[in-house]
């Protein structure tokens, strides 16, 4: 996949996975995502599971935007924003070929592995990057502490998925606005900004 999606393109359904562990703010960057597809005239379907979001478990947001979109229900991704390393693994499998892995260099070690049960599986970001070429390797969660707030890393991965999708950037900033509270707004943007440059 090129590195920003023609408009063109997405006469087809641009599908998009956002995986993660709870409490990482996958769900915040999805409504702002969908409220900027829609502003820039995209039909939108969103289907979000929680496993047990709320004590760490996975979270996975599906996303589908193009001229018509029937189903939410992402069968193979052209995009996975992975919040955690091990969740990227886990759904790699999802991936197109060709299509484009955003992983946060971040690690949250599952139950099992912090029970003693499981192992957290090494150099992850390398495997990724050897089975989808042009992974999109960010330390999100130290770029939004540079930004102000590690709460934005969200927002910082966000970014990086903005520049690969064409949504202008302005609709991105309104979007912004409209879903993050107004003090946390200024270092939302800025972290924004930091993936966007990525």
């Amino acid at each position: 996949m090129p590195e920003a999606l023609a408009k063109e393109t997405v006469l087809a359904p641009v599908d998009i996975l956002l995986v993660g562990v709870g409490g990482q703010g996958t769900i915040l960057a999805t409504k702002v995502l969908a409220r900027a597809a829609r502003a820039a005239g995209y039909d939108i379907k969103v289907s979000e599971i929680h496993g047990m979001a709320q004590r760490g478990g996975s979270v996975v947001t599906q996303v589908r935007l193009g001229e018509k979109v029937h189903s939410p229900l992402v069968e193979a991704a052209d995009v996975i924003v992975a919040f955690e390393q091990l969740e990227g693994l886990r759904w790699l499998s999802g991936l197109k070929p060709g299509g484009v892995m955003i992983v946060n260099s971040q690690i949250i070690f599952p139950v099992p592995v912090l029970a003693g049960a499981a192992q957290y599986p090494a150099d992850i970001p390398d495997l990724l990057a050897r089975r989808a070429p042009g992974t999109v390797v960010l330390d999100a969660l130290q770029t939004a502490l540079q930004c102000g707030n590690a709460k934005a890393a969200n927002v910082v991965l966000l970014g990086a998925l903005a520049r690969r999708l064409p949504i202008p950037a302005e609709l991105w900033a309104d979007a912004l606005a409209a879903v993050v509270p107004a003090r946390f707004l200024a270092v939302n943007r800025a972290a924004f900004q930091a993936g966007y440059n990525k």
